[in-house]
């Protein structure tokens, strides 16, 4: 039997959002979805198949490691999560190599992790112990790794946290949709719809109010819902914008321990994989990683689409912040010629299509994902805790390896879906 008398609101329909709504629903339960976007996803954001020839990923793309939830979901929508292979290709400024550069010193990395019993800041740790200049490239390698793959601040991130991914190199696991995560959120949307959530597009939340035993959640415009318990699936940055009751602003607080990085993302489609025409090499490249302004890029493969996407994370973003979407084209362009020494202009008559997103001048996101410091975990037990009518949910709150990850999203929007549903 149904129980429409207790209405959820759910704030963001995102990977979270969405995942919370069905489950919520399908027990019956009257849920709303506010989402500021004219789109629902989040950070998850498909271009076109016309622009790029497949259903390209401006967002997340990748699926990584197991990802339990990620594929149970996409068995129930039909899709097939594809385990790609390929080579890791590095260039140090003369040449190309294919190996990692942290494969000669992977043994003294994991023996230094492996009884880490006290926390530490990936800076602190690779200075306590791999100073001096014998473990320059070991350094160089994890700090790259840390704010690119992690969108992270070594100066800032939790080393425990990343234990896992450097031991298990649960980094290299890949996998990608096909079709992309389009294709998930379309799936969900269409069963949240079939429960009967009602999802509001363009309905950016300003305010949360309290009112004896409901909550009024307002929104630009004046729109206006009131609700019995809400759930906010925001990204951290946004929390910061919404006027919050006192105790709930309080417990928000703690988002503050909670790193949470930027990424821009430039995908150049051209005529031909003119990379592998030149050098036959790289006919199997997967990654590229370089020193050059655009630090890593990767391929399609062992699809022979001849895109190109190149990848900026971490702290460092904020070089390349005044740049538009034109501006980071011409960037990856420049990029580009550095490492395989062609004229830019070369490089550019060949393109098809391009386009760039740096996701911390996105006003819903305010950045890409989130990472843990060392008092992360506090943090996310506070969010986490159910003891109110407004509840957090969301990747950066996941505890599990996958934080900051769709898997993340997806998992924390069940469990917190559960909460609901027990309490």
């Amino acid at each position: 039997m149904s129980d429409t008398s207790e209405h959820i609101v759910i704030v963001g329909a995102g990977a979270a959002g969405l995942m919370a709504a069905r489950q919520i629903a399908r027990a019956g339960k009257r849920v709303t979805i506010l989402e500021a976007r004219d789109r629902c996803g989040g950070r998850i954001h498909p271009l076109p198949a016309s622009e790029f020839g497949y259903p390209a990923d401006a967002g997340a793309e990748f699926v990584h490691g197991e990802a339990p939830v990620t594929r149970a979901l996409a068995r129930e929508a039909g899709l097939t999560v594809r385990t790609i292979g390929g080579a890791q290709w590095s260039f140090d400024g003369t040449e190309f190599l294919r190996e990692n550069a942290r494969d000669a010193h992977d043994a003294e990395l994991h023996a230094a992790v492996k009884d880490l019993t006290d926390d530490l800041t990936v800076a602190d740790f690779l200075s306590r112990h791999f100073a001096g200049p014998d473990h320059a490239r070991l350094r160089h390698a994890v700090e790259r790794m840390v704010e690119g793959y992690d969108a992270a601040d070594p100066e800032h991130a939790s080393t425990l946290a990343l234990r896992d991914e450097w031991m298990n190199e649960g980094h290299s696991a890949q996998a990608r949709i096909d079709g992309g995560y389009g294709g998930l959120i379309d799936f969900l949307v269409a069963a949240c719809r079939k429960c009967g959530v009602a999802i509001h597009l363009g309905a950016v939340v300003t305010a949360i109010e309290e009112s004896g035993d409901k909550i009024v959640v307002r929104c630009a415009g004046g729109a206006m819902q009131t609700c019995d318990r809400l759930i906010l699936t925001v990204p951290l940055p946004l929390l910061r914008q919404i006027a919050l009751p006192a105790a709930v602003r309080a417990k928000a607080a703690a988002a503050d321990d909670i790193g949470f990085g930027s990424v821009i993302k430039i995908l150049l489609r051209f005529v031909r994989p003119w990379w592998c025409e030149r050098r036959e090499e790289l006919a199997d490249m997967l990654f590229l990683l370089s020193d050059e302004t655009i630090p890593v890029w990767w391929t399609r493969y062992p699809d022979r689409h001849p895109v190109l996407t190149g990848w900026f994370g971490g702290p460092r973003t904020a070089e390349l912040s005044h740049l538009d979407s034109q501006g980071l084209v011409d960037v990856g362009i420049s990029s580009l010629a550095a490492i395989f020494s062609i004229p830019r202009e070369e490089i550019a008559r060949g393109l098809v299509a391009a386009t760039a997103t740096n996701w911390a001048h996105d006003p819903f996101a305010r950045g890409a994902y989130s990472w843990a410091t060392p008092r992360t975990s506090a943090a996310q037990e506070q969010l986490a805790c159910v003891d109110g009518i407004v509840l957090f949910s969301g990747e950066a709150l996941y505890r599990g390896r996958d934080m900051g990850t769709v898997e993340a999203a997806f998992a924390s929007g069940m469990e917190t879906a559960a909460s609901i549903l027990r309490s």
